[in-house]
């Protein structure tokens, strides 16, 4: 493993640390008895502490020093006095443990008393300090002149997303994002549990993927051999609770999709489902629009959030939009009792991308998705969704080629979709059905058919109402966060790619043809410099490790980058 000089110095802090009878990770209890927060909060001067953090500064200056001690509250300051911690005639602690052998990031535990300096600044006065954990890595703290500018920010994103660890610790206001999705939550739950409504656990892996329309992770069963999916979506399974006679059951999912990856995508991610028997969807549009803004009240004590240049406001009540209307209004087509052709022909003509494996139903969801799902800024209610978009929803009861089906737009995107739910076990079957030709057409997203839920259904499910809330897309909003990856702790990321020591001729090689992306082999070979025999060496260990390709294009040697 290739250290720096900063690791191999902090390494050999370690070895000095034991040879002075110091275990740098002591597996004994520390007894904190209080917060940064608590200290501040009920400050009494001279009131004894025990506190333990991070040290993230310091300001040393001979027998005495000041530094900042981070724990999961925010920062205290701390007094480090050479004779009110050595007071006999052995300095070692302060001279040699805290001035020579900590760093930033190093975990201590302090003892002390609480006083206030000359400039106001609550303090800790360390009587006594423990090393608590030693860190072999600096941490990538910001810096800030005499101007107060800021240099050195981590703040590249894949590096903050993957190593989430230390964007916690150096950027503390993203913490503030995660504490809010636990508001968000916590709120949720309260909402629901104070209704009566039973929080439940439904499988992660199935053996059919059903509940929605996307492409499954398929892995497999060793032990009773059989291919198993990580689910999609957890409708299925509530519902047949909803048949084994619970009135109201919720669960906070965490679903699977095997599709592309966005700044509003991840292949893992958060929904909450509810269901609640003897409810139709006009009941749930109601009971969702006061969800939602006792959630935003309590994650950010108003209705009003800021997205981007947008300020959204989730008091309710929301207007209500029929689906129908919102085509018609941003296209002009009107999309009743047209055919699958029609509707196909009608996609071109807008610009809208399609294609033959396409049915009715996604035809017209691409058209609402391109031409219309952007005009919605403030919370709306879309509408009675046409049936072959719906295979799980109830037909409209006024017109039968509509579903009583809403979804709830915010800022152009969808955070929650809820239905009268189809408890109709005959029609059920023959929305599968239908779901099976598409899928044998070649929609690899179409719903297999569940012959467990059907026969769940022929034993009678009430009228039922569900909804289905997108949670990290709706924290994004709440949070002005443009990213999903912004609202998950780790959000899924490409591999890593593992750093390359490269000799001095591939350096030199790699150099010239990365800055070119591609060039000719013989230029290259030119523009190099190298001896024969040093070229050779240098393109083939450079090919060797993947990072650039020699190929063939008519009677030239081209060498690429490869990404």
């Amino acid at each position: 493993m290739q250290l720096s000089e900063q690791e191999l110095i902090r390494r050999e802090k370690l070895e000095k640390l034991r040879e002075f009878g110091i275990n740098p990770y002591p597996a004994a209890l520390y007894p904190v008895n209080h917060t940064s927060k608590q200290i501040k909060e009920n400050f009494t001067e001279g009131k004894k502490v025990v506190i333990a953090g991070r040290l993230m500064s310091r300001r040393i200056q001979g027998k005495a020093s000041f530094a900042e001690l981070q724990d999961s509250n925010g920062r205290i300051q701390v007094y480090f006095n050479r004779d009110e911690i050595c007071p006999g005639e052995d300095k070692t602690l302060y001279n040699e443990i805290y001035k020579k052998l900590l760093d930033i990031g190093d975990f201590i535990g302090v003892e002390g008393e609480l006083f206030t300096t000359q400039v106001g600044e609550k303090t800790v006065m360390v009587k006594n300090f423990t090393v608590l954990s030693k860190t072999l890595r600096p941490l990538p703290l910001p810096k800030v002149d005499s101007e107060g500018k800021i240099y050195d920010e981590f703040n590249d994103a894949e590096q903050r997303y993957r190593m989430r660890y230390v964007d916690l610790v150096v950027n503390p206001q993203v913490k503030e994002v995660f504490v809010k999705r636990t508001k968000l939550f916590n709120a949720m739950r309260e909402f629901f549990n104070e209704k009566g409504y039973f929080e439940v656990e439904t499988p992660i892996l199935q053996p059919i993927p059903g509940g929605a329309a996307a492409r499954p992770f398929i892995t497999h069963h060793n032990s009773l051999d059989i291919p198993l999916y990580m689910r999609i979506a957890n409708e299925l399974y509530l519902k047949r609770l909803i048949v084994g006679g619970f009135d109201g059951v919720y669960e906070f999912s965490k679903n699977f999709r095997n599709e592309g990856m966005d700044r509003t995508h991840n292949p893992e991610f958060t929904a909450m489902e509810i269901y609640v028997a003897y409810k139709d969807y006009n009941w749930m549009m109601e009971f969702t629009e006061n969800l939602l803004q006792h959630c935003a009240l309590a994650v950010n004590g108003t209705t009003k959030a800021t997205f981007g240049e947008h300020e959204i406001d989730f008091k309710a009540p929301y207007p209500r939009v029929t689906m129908t209307e919102a085509i018609k209004k941003f296209t002009g087509f009107d999309i009743t009792g047209k055919t699958e052709d029609q509707i196909r022909e009608a996609a071109v003509n807008l610009g809208v991308e399609v294609d033959e494996t396409m049915g009715k139903g996604k035809l017209i969801d691409e058209i609402f998705g391109e031409k219309c799902e952007g005009n919605f800024i403030q919370p709306t209610f879309i509408t009675d969704y046409p049936r072959e978009m719906s295979p799980l929803c109830k037909v409209h009861r006024e017109n039968p080629d509509l579903t009583e089906r809403f979804e709830l737009m915010v800022c152009g995107k969808e955070i929650a979709n809820a239905y009268s739910e189809l408890n109709d076990p005959i029609d059920q079957r023959q929305r599968f059905e239908e779901q099976l030709k598409l899928s044998e057409k070649g929609d690899d997203e179409a719903m297999f058919i569940d012959q467990d839920f059907l026969r769940a259904l022929e034993y009678g499910m009430p009228p039922t109402s569900g909804l289905g809330i997108g949670m990290d897309r709706l924290i994004m909003f709440l949070t002005n966060n443009q990213s999903i990856q912004e609202v998950l702790f780790f959000p899924q990321m490409k591999p890593e790619k593992k750093q390359v020591e490269l000799k001095d001729n591939e350096k030199v090689i790699y150099d010239i043809v990365k800055k070119n992306k591609t060039m000719q082999l013989a230029e290259l070979k030119n523009s190099s410099g190298l001896s024969n025999k040093a070229w050779d060496k240098g393109i083939k260990g450079l090919t060797k490790l993947g990072l650039v390709k020699v190929k063939k294009e008519e009677d030239n040697l081209i060498c690429e980058v490869q990404e």
